[in-house]
């Protein structure tokens, strides 16, 4: 019976790699900073299906995936998993409590978003926002208003590019200052008039989550891998993780969601690297300025 890999899960403050069995259900195995992974990919990358409600429903045509894909399903899983969904706004009628946060990346980085209160912080986690604040709590029509007069007010996007933030991780200011700019903009977005009436305030308190993401003595990103093959395998020291990056000592960055919906197994052997598809190195100015081209021991897999 196969598992495959459902990319990261951030779960206690702490990554992990997700797998699914038909069967057997969802798995996960915790990651260590410093441990030494290895894994190739190993026959054809499947769609997941559609994660709903904490159950899984199975693509009933078993359809593959392209390995470039930064979604591990086919379009018409896709396609029915927007149909009911907040961040799509086709379920306008969730009854959670919601709250509004702001998310700091780097500088100059910084968004404004919502997620369910239920989640607690894995939303950001999951970003790779390094500080972050929560602004607001409430139903989910008040949070979703606040969240675009926030960003209208404020000018801050909706998202910021995963290259975007790999290219500044290695080279942050001190936490100081990263509180600081996040409390400013706090600040500024608590003065604005016309929040929600149903839409509780919160004070500021600025978390951080570069121990979480191991980013101490990071290294820039040398490589990034731009997808996963047949046969493709990936050797090194796991040094850092942050959303769904998982960063290796000699700079090789891997995008865990171009790990979903393929079977990994232990490789034979070889030296650390990859041998999968990795692009030019862009240099980081490049990537800032958005003209960037597209794109311990194992015990056991992880």
């Amino acid at each position: 019976m196969s598992w495959w890999c459902t990319g990261i899960r951030w779960k206690d403050g702490r990554p992990a790699i997700g797998w699914y069995g038909q069967g057997r259900g969802e798995r996960a195995s915790p990651l260590t900073y410093g441990q030494r992974l290895a894994f190739t990919a190993r026959g054809e990358r499947q769609c997941l299906g559609v994660w709903r409600a904490g159950k899984r429903t199975l693509c009933p045509t078993a359809a593959t995936v392209p390995g470039r894909a930064g979604n591990a399903q086919c379009p018409e899983c896709a396609r029915l998993d927007r149909s009911f969904s907040v961040a799509a706004d086709t379920n306008a009628a969730d009854p959670r409590t919601y709250r509004v946060y702001l998310a700091w990346f780097g500088p100059g980085m910084v968004k404004v978003g919502i997620t369910a209160e239920e989640r607690g912080r894995a939303r950001l986690l999951e970003q790779g926002a390094v500080a972050w604040a929560w602004l607001g709590r409430g139903p989910l029509m008040a949070a979703r208003r606040t969240e675009e007069l926030l960003r209208a007010a404020l000018g801050v996007p909706d998202r910021i590019a995963y290259a975007r933030k790999r290219a500044v991780r290695a080279r942050l200011p001190a936490a100081p200052e990263r509180a600081r700019e996040v409390a400013e903009l706090h600040a500024r977005a608590a003065a604005l008039p016309g929040w929600p009436d149903s839409l509780e305030r919160v004070g500021c308190e600025v978390a951080d989550h570069a121990g979480a993401f191991g980013l101490a003595g990071l290294s820039e990103p040398a490589r990034v891998i731009t997808e996963m093959v047949p046969g493709g395998a990936v050797v090194g020291e796991l040094v850092g993780a942050a959303g769904p990056d998982l960063h290796f000592a000699d700079g090789l960055v891997v995008d865990t969601r171009l790990l979903a919906g393929w079977e990994l197994a232990v490789p034979a052997g070889g030296d650390d690297g990859a041998s999968v598809p990795v692009p030019v190195p862009v240099p980081v100015a490049e990537v800032l300025s958005g003209s960037e081209r597209p794109a311990a021991e194992q015990d056991g897999l992880f």
